[in-house]
């Protein structure tokens, strides 16, 4: 499994099947847990081993079957050394043991969809959704039911008819509608905190990290709006500034930095934000916040599950971690809150995935029973993603992404490389950056390397983390020299990169 979050659910319906034979690697159990769940596989006594990306180094000596489910998430892909991507390494190990091997998805990757169209994969396609549930006599009923129908709401016109809310009117009256029938809810929004940052309207200085060069998010304090007494008074409660990246923390100003003006503000939205507003919009519900803040602890993914499937939440706020996987039979309503986030970063993944994120969310709806609804809401209604999205139609998001892959020689059409160099001196880091590009440019030359090129040497889109300074370029190798031999050889002839970041097959390049 792709995340911890979905292992919970996955383990309970095989341990109910096959009782005794399961084990469970993931990062998420103590050391001594680990130990004992190897060692288990180890000697034979378990047979079946489920977890997250490193459950592909499972010991079983007799290894017949592999399935990587949502095989498209870019969470496969290990962001520290060695720097290896669990699908990929799991194909490789299903072809060592003579082992079967199972890549599923409802959103598979460009890069897998396009190597079963080429025969690499044998393509097994389930058209139509599976539902059902148990009958009368105990037995389970299977039926076909429709996926949820899709509505773009464009907050472009939201705003124009003068509604502010972070809710359209068409997603409040739904949010009322489902909360009336006694149905759940699920309302996505891939970012975390309360606001996305802070900034002064005098000067426009946006209130920064000190050793990272993205802005501070602020953070609600004290009690979360979920957990708080009914009738409390609802009034947002004190905020920090924190930056995702390093962890710094700092109170929010009362003025700005810069200009000391007082008119300094928060912008943008998070999912403390949106669990609030819900709390504001409608007291009687109960709102249940799962995100990386309030999923941080042992054991915290399944007692948020349990709590949610048996009834004790009404409406569930959270960020990717919901969006895929979980079976939630009683979720009748999905709001994507911004479908722009992360649209637009300079990735040439950015369109996959938020066709992926999208459509993987909106299938958490009517999984039981048809009546349910999606409801997106974008200043962007015309991108193709969203398009595609609307109509749950990963063909014809292939059909004009695999177009643009092809015209601007992205993958599965090349192969890249990348290289990162940090430092904590900026001058120092582009020398590095541009000695490299010299270097790469050079031994292409000499080789008589037709097709190969170099992207760069650029700042990196996050171009300062703790402190230090980042640069990167990217090689890429044509589709016709893009095997794993021509690629090892250049590299090698490179030799040691002392204070890089190289990374094979990158999945995003920020």
């Amino acid at each position: 499994m792709p995340e911890i979050a979905l292992t919970a659910q996955l383990v309970r319906r095989f341990a109910a099947r096959f009782p005794g034979k399961l084990a469970v690697l993931h990062s998420g159990l103590g050391m001594g847990e680990r130990y004992d769940e190897w060692r288990r596989l180890r000697r034979g006594e378990a047979r079946l081993a489920i977890g997250s990306r490193s459950v592909v180094f499972a010991p079983l000596p007799e290894l017949g079957l592999i399935v990587v489910d949502e095989e498209h998430e870019q969470t496969y892909k290990h962001d520290a050394g060695p720097r290896y991507h669990a699908r990929d390494t799991a194909l490789r190990l299903a072809e060592i043991t003579g082992s079967v091997i199972i890549l599923g998805s409802a959103t598979p990757s460009v890069e897998s969809y396009q190597a079963a169209r080429a025969g690499r994969y044998h393509l097994l396609e389930m058209p139509d959704r599976v539902g059902g549930g148990l009958g009368a006599d105990g037995l389970h009923r299977s039926e076909t039911l429709p996926l949820p129908p899709v509505r773009l709401v464009d907050m472009r016109h939201e705003l124009q008819s003068g509604n502010r809310s972070i809710f359209s009117h068409l997603l409040q009256q739904a949010l009322d509608e489902t909360l009336r029938r006694k149905e759940q809810a699920i309302l996505f929004l891939n970012r975390r905190g309360a606001a996305s940052f802070v900034m002064c309207r005098d000067c426009g200085q946006v209130v920064g990290c000190p050793a990272c060069s993205n802005p501070l998010t602020m953070h609600y304090d004290g009690t979360p709006s979920d957990q708080r007494p009914r009738n409390a008074a609802i009034s947002p409660p004190p905020s920090t500034l924190l930056c995702h990246s390093c962890g710094f923390r700092t109170a929010v100003p009362v003025v700005c930095m810069q200009c000391l003006s007082p008119r300094i503000r928060d912008f943008g939205v998070g999912t403390q934000r949106v669990a609030d507003d819900v709390a504001k919009m409608f007291p009687q519900a109960r709102v249940l916040r799962w995100d990386r803040d309030t999923a941080s602890g042992k054991g915290a993914h399944s007692r948020m599950l349990d709590a949610f499937l048996d009834g004790k939440a009404d409406v569930l706020v959270g960020t990717q971690m919901i969006a895929k996987g979980l079976d939630l039979p009683m979720v009748s309503l999905v709001g994507v809150i911004a479908a722009d986030t992360g649209l637009h970063m300079p990735d040439f993944r950015s369109g996959e995935r938020a066709f992926q994120l999208l459509t993987q969310v909106a299938g958490r709806a009517g999984r039981r029973s048809a009546g349910a609804q999606v409801i997106i809401q974008t200043y962007n209604p015309e991108h193709y993603a969203l398009q595609a999205a609307q109509e749950h139609d990963f063909k014809a998001f292939f059909t004009q992404e695999i177009a643009y892959r092809r015209e601007m020689g992205y993958p599965p059409f090349s192969r890249l490389v990348r290289f990162v160099y940090a430092s904590t001196s900026e001058a120092g880091c582009q020398r590095e950056a541009e000695s490299l590009a010299a270097r790469i440019l050079a031994l292409i030359e000499t080789r008589h390397l037709e097709g190969w090129g170099l992207v760069g040497p650029a700042p990196a889109f996050f171009q300062r983390a703790r402190g230090r300074w980042r640069w990167h370029l990217i090689l890429r190798a044509p589709e016709a020299q893009a095997e794993s031999r021509a690629v090892g050889a250049f590299l090698d002839a490179l030799g040691p990169l002392r204070g890089w970041i190289m990374d094979v097959d990158p999945v995003q390049v920020l």
